[in-house]
């Protein structure tokens, strides 16, 4: 059963920690240090929090026959997670379940994508509507739905910003607006930062800034600058330092003049690195020195995942010109926007621009229906507060366990690096893999990024709580302390 911590408890005070909140720090404490112990001595597996939801018998092919299937007709690039893969069949909330019926605490949110929770009766509701009446039109015709689900975004934001495109994914609403960058200003220089993801098409690949990410094709204007991360950047915390190779890659790298610079304000698969404090506004004063246009890419840190704000970048007192945002969006339905202002979007009136499915009736009902579950459920408050308590815990188990090296992000997008020496911070990746399949087997499902590939992404539904908070932390501890 869903229980949400009353906003009221941190509302008046967000900056700081409320006698609420101090009181679950010395909770946290007494957690770690009580644990139930079986008659031999052993620590006892956590134990789940209870739920009111069994799926229904699975009658379907086993992960097995899956597996096999996959291997022969999908794409070999396709990878997954955990050396036995986990065939998901039925998800309710913060929980999903595999073939046998077996409940799983969902701590990645399918990467950071499920905001509401898995099949919220809301969403699910206005996606069988809306497809009962109407599944496609082309945009040539006028629906309800998409011009709905426009005002509504541009209200979520300030000042001019409320000219939005619709796509169907992240990766083409940073092209998209890369593109629009360009046209704009009549520069073709892009700046993004090392260690950025933005997708994996010819403009986001380009500002993509991970070797892993990146296929050896033409991919050119773009500069990748230092990346400003607190934990393992040369000037740690000093966000105005790093802007300075900004102002460097512009005077050295380019006539003088760019298009823009596209930038997370928490690099998610870049390992949830949030941004040096001072960075974004000294990198947006450098750029619109230079006459680029400032794009806030909100695919995974928007819609009120960092529980103080709706979007990452109002965390940094910064206003964009372009924003682009997937994933939560939706909850999951393949659905994508661009906002900008009146002038920036008139320039892609000198052409056709046209996308067949972006603002699909289907797809933007479901849109305006999470937006609706977040305000009236306060998923952005229980993000704030749950996810305050739960990176508590994380730092507290961070004292306990010396493979912990870092924990680090904001609201419900949180980070854990695990590292085998804390001064050379050596990427622990054996020993996360390892205790990524511990966890799974013992009910947690959290993802893995960084560039190393050793860090927890902590990603899971807003609607998550306290209780999943203790099991999620219970079983990292569990699973460290048995290494």
């Amino acid at each position: 059963m869903r229980r949400f911590i009353p906003a009221t408890a941190v509302l008046s005070e967000k900056t700081k920690y409320s006698l609420p909140l101090r009181r679950w720090r010395w909770r946290c404490f007494s957690q770690v240090a009580q644990k139930e112990f079986d008659n031999k001595g052993g620590v006892v597996v956590p134990k789940m929090p209870s739920f009111d939801y069994a799926p229904p018998p699975y009658t379907g092919p086993s992960a097995a026959e899956i597996l096999s299937k996959r291997k022969e007709y999908l794409s070999p690039a396709m990878f997954y997670l955990y050396n036995k893969p986990l065939n998901v069949v039925d998800g309710r909330m913060q929980y999903l379940f595999d073939e046998n019926g077996r409940r799983y605490l969902d701590a990645f949110g399918g990467i950071a994508t499920v905001c509401c929770g898995h099949c919220h009766p809301h969403v699910v509701d206005a996606i069988v509507n809306q497809t009962k009446r109407l599944q496609h039109s082309t945009i040539l015709y006028l629906n309800h739905a998409i011009a709905d689900l426009a005002e509504a975004l541009a209200n979520k934001l300030s000042g001019n910003l409320k000219v939005v495109f619709f796509t169907n994914s992240g990766t083409e609403a940073n092209e998209l607006a890369i593109m629009m960058a360009r046209l704009y200003t009549g520069c073709h220089d892009i700046i993004s930062l090392r260690n950025a993801y933005h997708g994996n098409a010819a403009g986001t690949m380009g500002a993509t800034a991970q070797s892993n990410w990146k296929f050896n094709v033409i991919q050119s204007g773009v500069h990748h600058a230092i990346n400003p991360d607190p934990y393992r950047g040369v000037f740690g915390s000093e966000g105005e330092k790093y802007a300075k190779d900004i102002q460097d890659l512009i005077q050295f790298g380019t006539s003088g003049n760019i298009a823009g610079f596209i930038s997370e304000a928490i690099q998610g698969v870049g390992g949830i690195i949030e941004l040096a404090p001072g960075y974004l506004p000294a990198a947006y004063n450098i750029i619109k020195k230079a006459g680029g246009l400032c794009i806030a890419d909100e695919v995974q840190g928007g819609f009120g995942r960092t529980g103080s704000h709706f979007w990452g970048f109002e965390n940094h007192g910064v206003v964009p010109d372009i924003v682009t945002m997937a994933k939560g969006i939706g909850n999951g339905i393949p659905l994508g926007a661009v906002i900008t202002t009146p002038e920036i979007a008139e320039v892609l009136t000198r052409r056709n621009y046209f996308n067949t499915f972006g603002g699909n009736p289907v797809c933007t009902a479901a849109g305006l229906a999470v937006l609706n579950v977040i305000e009236k459920e306060k998923l952005q408050d229980n993000a704030f507060v749950v996810g305050s308590y739960l990176k508590e815990r994380l730092i507290a188990l961070k004292d306990k366990h010396d493979l912990i090296g870092d924990v680090r992000g904001r609201g419900l997008m949180l980070g854990v690096e695990l590292v085998t020496d804390h001064e050379l911070k050596t990427p622990a990746k054996l020993e996360t893999l390892h205790l990524l399949d511990q966890m799974k087997e013992i009910g947690v499902l959290v993802g893995k990024g960084g560039f190393y590939g050793n860090v927890f992404r902590i990603t899971p539904p807003l609607c998550f709580t306290t209780e999943d908070a203790d099991f999620l932390v219970d079983v990292m501890d569990y699973a460290m302390s048995k290494m």
